[in-house]
Order: structure tokens, then sequence, then C-alpha cells
């Protein structure tokens, strides 16, 4: 990223007072909160329209707050910092705004809140509210290269032009989801200024398994099943999807947050049962064990998950020994993944700036005043759920009141 002298006249450059890089969902909202408190706000994005990822998230219908946010619903390096931004914008706030745009929506589970309609409704919101904060937003404008100047403004380099800033605010997202425009201007941004940043990796996404454990598990393909999956003390009761080319669906996306290259996850097949209790109580039948089980989970998976683990007889045939080991891999069917299906399949981004450079409470770079860094960026996630969204309008709502 270009930091020299520029060679530029006066009349190139374009003087305001806050630029934010990134029309995502946590740039947009900063831009309209600094825009509120009478802030000149230019928005520069680098893709040909605003919000790609807000209109493809949740099946288009955006997932737009989780209204049971905490703290514990984010992975950081430092858990804390994410609170005081959480507390001052919560999803109350943000519903009101939503209700204010008279925008329907629905509770799907679990606190997640959805448009009845389509995700382009909180697009044009987000828009109206920017164009009513006297907020500019440019498209398919590249940023060629920031620099600090000597008067401690920062210079921001387009085609063609310098815009001269008081405050500059990052919210370019992570590197998940490549073709909607996903790059890595933020972190290269943040190693020009020497900010540490917590190494990124695909989180929210599914798991690759080695063509070993793809051949046994194949009859399985298309399964989908409610389980508990845990990994590093972290456990999510969700449906596990057995695709062609691993493990997907909710609890698979959950879990691979958690997740590290050589661990394995361990899957409980029957989450409301203790399996052994279950086997006991029919141990003495002519029933099948995957009759029996047939009563418990889907009548092909019981099939298939017997015909690789233990060949179905009458539960009165097996010995107490089997009848444990049988339980044990019901209540805890280990696999280890060989990866993940990487940032082209990953809802966000894991890790990012480190939270260590930054204020909790305005999002600003401590050693570099006016530079803020928010949303998916920094190393905030959240887990599935619209707990995302929630802190791209948290940490937006937090440098807006302060850039």
């Amino acid at each position: 990223m270009r930091n020299d002298k520029w060679k530029i006249s006066s009349s190139q450059v374009t003087s305001t007072d806050v630029v934010v890089i990134g029309a995502g969902a946590a740039g947009l909202f900063c831009a309209i909160e600094a825009g509120k408190r009478g802030r000149r706000v230019i928005v520069l994005e680098h893709a040909g329209r605003i919000g790609k990822k807000i209109a493809i998230s949740g099946g288009g219908r955006c997932n737009f707050t989780n209204l049971h946010t905490t703290a514990d619903n984010f992975i950081s390096t430092n858990p804390h910092f994410c609170k005081s931004a959480l507390a001052r914008y919560t999803p109350a706030d943000f519903v009101s705004l939503v209700e204010k745009h008279g925008i329907s929506y629905h509770e799907k589970k679990l606190g997640q809140l959805f448009c009845d309609g389509s995700s382009t409704q909180i697009i044009e919101m987000l828009l109206a509210e920017a164009a009513d904060a006297g907020v500019k937003v440019i498209c398919a404008s590249q940023v060629r290269g920031v620099r600090l100047s000597d008067t401690r403004s920062f210079e921001i380099e387009i085609a063609g032009e310098v815009i001269r800033a008081q405050s500059l605010v990052v919210a370019t997202g992570g590197l998940s989801i490549p073709p909607l425009g996903a790059t890595d201007f933020g972190y290269r941004l943040a190693r020009q200024f020497e900010m540490a940043i917590v190494e990124p990796r695909p989180a929210l996404v599914p798991f690759s398994l080695s063509h070993e454990t793809l051949r046994e598990l194949a009859p399985l393909s298309g399964i989908s099943l409610d389980v508990l999956v845990s990994c590093e003390r972290k456990q999510f009761r969700e449906n596990i999807l057995i695709t062609h080319r691993g493990l997907s669906g909710p609890a698979a996306l959950q879990i691979s947050s958690y997740w590290r290259p050589g661990l394995s996850i361990t899957i409980n097949l029957l989450p409301d049962h203790d399996a052994l209790t279950l086997l006991n109580d029919s141990a003495n039948k002519e029933i099948t064990l995957a009759n029996f089980l047939s009563e418990f989970l889907p009548r092909r998976f019981a099939a298939a998950w017997c015909a690789l683990n233990f060949p179905s007889q009458p539960l009165k045939r097996y010995a107490r020994s089997e009848l444990v080991a049988i339980a044990e891999r019901l209540n805890r069917w280990e696999i280890t993944p060989s990866g993940t299906e990487g940032y082209k399949k990953a809802e966000v981004t894991a890790g990012g700036i480190s939270t260590a450079e930054l204020s909790s409470q305005t999002m600003e770079v401590k050693r570099v005043p006016g530079l803020y860094f928010i949303g998916e960026v920094v190393d905030v996630t959240g887990q599935l759920g619209g707990f995302n969204f929630q802190w791209a309008w948290a940490s937006g709502y937090a440098a807006g009141q302060a850039a």
C-alpha cells in the first residue's frame, strides 16, 4: 500500500471530516451515526454496489440481530472487549430502527430475527438513513493508498484524487466469501500502521473429511440430524447435515469456529437420552439394533450407521461389553475433520485486528488517534444466528459516536 509523498495539486484534494472504507453493515452504520452528529462523511466502497453480504445473509432474508445477544456469543482473544459496544447499542435499539422503517420481521428460533420480506429492505433502510444523515456513498472506488499527513490528518488516494479526513474508519470485513469481493485490505492497512493481527481463519464454515471417512459416510449423505456437537469444551445443540464433502448444517458451522486442525469433534446422536440405559432396558428383546435406533433416528441413518459401526442383530445377542461400546459410540461419536471448506464457504472470518490495539469504548486505535477499525475485520467473531450483524451495528455505533 502506497505510503510515499504524493504529488497532488490542491484542485485534486477533497476535504471532509470522516472517511469510512467499506459500505457493509458496520461501515454504513458508523457513517450514519457520524453523520447524525453533523460530521461530513464519505463512504468508499470498492464493489459496484453496497451491502453484498447483507443481501445474501439469512437465505436472502437477513438475520439482522439476535434478541439474546451477550458477550458469551462471541469469540475473541479478549472475550471482554465486545461488552462495552454491545451494551451501548443493543438488539432492541436496532429493532426500533427496523420498526421505524415499517419493516416486518419474525423470530425464527432462539432469538434470531429475520425480515419477513427480503434483505433488500435492510439495505434500503441503511441507504435512507445515510441520505438523511448527509452521508455520501461512492461505489466502485478503489483505495490506492493511505497515509497520515504531517498535520495528523489522513489522506486517502483514490482514482484521480485524494480525500483528506480528520478520521478514518476501516470497515473492510474479512476474507470470507471472496466472490463477493472480500480482500485483505484491512489487514494490510493495519500492518502499515504496525498493528498486531490475530491470524485470520475461516469460521462458521462446513468441515471437509478425509477420502476414507467420506467413503464410509457416503451412505449417510443428505441426512440431517438433531445432535449435540462439542469440541474444546464448547457445545451446540443444532442440526448437522452429512454431505458428499463432509459435515455442514448449523451445528457443524457453530463448532467450526472453535475447532483447530488435528482436533476431533464429538457428536452425541441421542442428546436427550443416555444410550446405555436405553439399550439395557431393551437388552432382552428380539428387536434388531437398526430397528431399535430407528425409533430415535431416521431409519436410513440407523441402518447405515449400524453397517459402519456394529452389524445389526437382535439386541439380546449382544454381550454386555458390546452394548457399552455401542452406547459410547451413540453418545460420543468422534470424527476428525481433515479441514474446512475455507473462506469460499465461510460465513465469517475469525481473528483479525488485535483488540489490544483498540479502545473498547470507541474502536479507535490507541496509538493512532483518528483511526478506527470496526466489524468483521476486528478479532471479534459472533456465533451463528444474527450475532455478527449485532456486532456490526454495535461496533459501528461506537465508532460513529467518536469519529
